[in-house]
């Protein structure tokens, strides 16, 4: 009898606790999501300011890897970063293609480019992913500074 007294509380404890057992995954998915730097969060209201409509723009070479930038920052072609003349370091763009109506979300890194014809320099990562399919160079873009 004094074995059945000790062994009762456990087994209520089990009994309860039984849906909790059952219920842990075998597997945890990861807590980190992974979010395109591309894509926009389209539940945020932007405003934006029209800069320059028709700019020309071109992409950095990849010898720049790993060197400073005018902010002090290391210039990686994998990031979307730009190059402007006149805008200040941290200023964030939206640079949307003429012809493919692609837009790229990029922030100002960087003094440049030095050629008169140009108006931004981008990162080749965003370059390509507003310019025509296997297209190097330069591209026109319409450039709107993105306001908080």
């Amino acid at each position: 009898m004094k074995k059945i007294i000790y062994f009762l509380p456990l087994l209520l404890v089990f009994f309860y606790q039984k849906d909790k057992i059952k219920a842990v995954p075998t597997q945890q998915k990861p807590l980190v999501k992974v979010v395109d730097t591309i894509k926009k969060d389209t539940s945020k209201v932007e405003k934006l300011e029209m800069f320059h409509k028709g700019a020309h723009a071109s992409y950095y070479a990849n010898k720049f890897n790993g060197r400073r930038t005018a902010s002090g920052a290391r210039f990686n072609n994998n990031d979307m970063t730009c190059a402007h003349r006149k805008l200040p370091f941290g200023t964030k763009l939206k640079v949307t293609g003429v012809k493919t109506k692609k837009v790229v979300y990029v922030t100002v890194t960087d003094r440049g480019p030095f050629s008169k014809t140009k108006h931004i320099d981008l990162t080749r990562k965003a370059f390509m992913a507003i310019a025509p399919k296997s297209y190097g160079g330069h591209i026109e873009v319409d450039l709107e500074i993105v306001k908080k």
